[in-house]
């Protein structure tokens, strides 16, 4: 994706382009929590909500996970304008099949078949192949959110507006905003029309397109973290408790959680956009740059190796309710980096063609 992908940053500010690159692995992160272990069914989370563990798994996931999609969508729009406006159409769109699509699906495949054979030969409880219809739309989310893979929509919608960012970025002010307001009423709306299965991530991606036009990254990097900090610590509590209720209070409200929704997502990404800003001129910068060079791997692995691995390590630490458990959840996110530093360096040690299809363009070079 062009979150990972796409050209440096202003090469005359290398602050920026570290900046980029550590909010991306926040981000990625950031989706873990998430996806987490937890070794619970929806039924049994829902049970137990209000437990100080299930608590903290939801404080996880609202704090660091709400930021992810944001960040990382307008990144991917800050990013593409250059690309956008120097390539021609054919080559543009070429270059997004092959680090977005071409990735996407061939990490659906392995998931299906990695994570299926464990569940059907093994005693995982994992989705199988139950149909031709779903394995289709789980190699490629058309109709709905894959099952295994539930974050590939996020690349899957990501190069619907690839397919339209040379428009956008030589659009007018004018015609963005009108885009954007659009892309609103329709997430509010909660209409399904499977365009885009997740309509926000155009939001994103034009408002990325729009703080390139208008220099926005660089002037919030220039605020103080209190005051980018501060939108996002007054939606912070509403947000939590409406996700303790569960999906009783979000069906009984859509309109308005949709709504609130966008809003809390835009400050969590302004926060951390900050926050990752103030990083890159740390002395963790340079680490976590070169971690980053595996956020695109992680992105795609993450919750194959979850399902795979993480019951594996719940044997030793329970599952969430148990003594061990939270311990186990803070670290999935490094766990995750980690597997995934070691399984890119094997693959590029092995062949570094596959490792540069896997990793988004990342590896192998």
């Amino acid at each position: 994706m062009d979150t990972v992908t796409a050209e440096p940053a202003r090469k005359a500010d290398p602050r920026l382009s570290t900046a980029i690159a550590i909010a991306r692995l926040i981000g990625i992160m950031g989706i873990v929590y998430v996806h987490a272990w937890t070794g619970r069914t929806a039924e049994e989370l829902a049970a137990v909500a209000f437990s100080w563990q299930a608590v903290l798994r939801t404080v996880l996931s609202e704090m660091f996970g709400r930021s992810a999609v944001p960040l990382l969508g307008m990144i991917s729009g800050w990013l593409v304008v250059s690309t956008a406006t120097r390539q021609g159409y054919g080559p543009f769109l070429l270059g997004r099949a092959r680090t977005i699509l071409l990735p996407m699906l061939l990490w659906n495949a392995i998931a299906i078949m990695l994570v299926g054979a464990a569940a059907t030969f093994g005693d995982l409880k994992a989705p199988t192949p139950s149909s031709i219809g779903w394995t289709l739309n789980e190699l490629v989310p058309i109709a709905h959110a894959n099952d295994i893979n539930v974050q590939m929509p996020f690349l899957r919608d990501l190069f619907v507006c690839m397919m339209i960012a040379p428009v956008l970025v030589r659009a007018s002010s004018i015609w963005l905003a009108l885009v954007s307001l659009v892309v609103v009423v329709w997430s509010v709306s909660g209409v399904h029309i499977p365009l885009l299965l997740r309509p926000q991530i155009l939001l994103f991606f034009t408002a990325g397109i729009a703080a390139r036009r208008f220099v926005v990254a660089e002037r919030v990097a220039g605020w103080p973290v209190a005051l980018c900090a501060l939108p996002f610590v007054v939606l912070i509590a509403p947000r939590l408790w409406t996700a303790l209720l569960g999906n009783v209070f979000f069906d009984a409200h859509p309109h308005a959680m949709a709504a609130f929704d966008v809003l809390f997502r835009l400050a969590s990404a302004m926060l951390f956009w900050r926050l990752a800003w103030a990083l890159a001129g740390s002395s963790f910068s340079e680490g976590l740059r070169a971690a980053e060079r595996y956020g695109f791997l992680a992105f795609c692995d993450h919750l194959v190796l979850l399902w795979l691995f993480g019951p594996v390590i719940g044997l030793a630490t329970g599952a969430l309710g148990a003594g061990l458990y939270p311990a186990y959840l803070l670290v999935q996110p490094l766990l995750v980096l980690g597997a995934t530093v070691v399984l890119g360096r094997g693959v590029m040690t092995v062949s570094p063609a596959a490792a540069r299809v896997l990793s988004g363009g990342r590896l192998g070079r």
